[in-house]
């Protein structure tokens, strides 16, 4: 699959330069069967969507892969799991990491930012669901940690999210990243507030992602550049819509 080339279905395969055993692919709105507000390739089965429908497209992705993704119960948390040495089914947490051939690591967004990692000598993969709280709270952190991995020998991918021109905040959150990382005020541009006083801050997703990737030594970092609320032809946006579909940032390793 050629570098973020759009497959029939429009799925991205991310230009990132990971090893050859190192696969990975996005979904994006478009392609599946779910009619509207969760048109069309909604793979969300918790939000509110026919359920034969997300059947319907979850069989269609897993066509495409080697095995079924190992779906996750998300929580915006900073739980790792081996997918696959695990024997639970949809456990709760936010990152999924696989060290042997076929196991189809799985988040699923609509404005939080997926993270795709890898090692350069594809010995392992992971994925991170990383929206502000999660990345607030050390998701990536988790991740690089149970990767078993030094960060100089990382490459990440970072998926569509919510943009730094769409993402406002408020105080609470400048703040809190602020007062764990100084550097992180960069993210921040100021704004005029709401007439109820909310709000005041755009925040920069990727770049917070991109600093705390680089004090895990992650200097190998890709992608960025899609942002799910302002493409609403291709992309769900909780933010934008309220109520919407899902999509899916896969990772694994060929068996070979």
């Amino acid at each position: 699959m050629s570098s973020d080339a759009l497959l029939d279905e429009d799925w991205i395969v991310p230009e990132w330069p990971a090893p050859a055993r190192v696969r990975s692919l996005i979904t994006t709105r478009r392609g599946g069967v779910s009619v509207a507000p969760y048109a069309s390739f909604n793979l969300g089965a918790h939000v509110g969507d026919d359920p034969l429908a997300v059947a319907a497209n979850r069989r269609q992705l897993s066509r495409q892969l080697p095995s079924s993704p190992y779906w996750l119960n998300q929580v915006h948390g900073t739980a790792v799991v081996d997918a696959g040495a695990s024997q639970l089914r949809l456990p709760t947490a936010d990152g999924a990491l696989a060290r042997t051939g076929a196991t189809v690591c799985a988040v699923m967004t609509a404005d939080c930012l997926p993270v795709l990692l890898c090692d350069e000598t594809a010995s392992v993969v992971a994925v991170a669901h990383a929206g502000w709280r999660g990345l607030h709270a050390g998701i990536l952190e988790n991740t690089v940690a149970a990767m078993r991995v030094p960060g100089s020998r990382l490459l990440a991918y970072l998926g569509p999210a919510i943009g730094p021109r769409a993402f406002e905040v408020g105080d609470e959150v400048r703040a809190a990243f602020v007062e764990v990382h100084a550097e992180a005020a960069v993210a921040f541009t100021a704004i005029a507030r709401k007439v109820d006083g909310s709000g005041g801050w755009l925040a920069d997703i990727f770049l917070l992602a991109r600093q705390r990737l680089a004090r895990l030594g992650v200097e190998a970092v890709f992608g960025g550049r899609h942002c799910t609320v302002g493409q609403a032809s291709r992309f769900f946006s909780f933010r934008r819509d309220g109520v919407t579909g899902r999509m899916a940032s896969l990772i694994w390793l060929s068996a070979a």
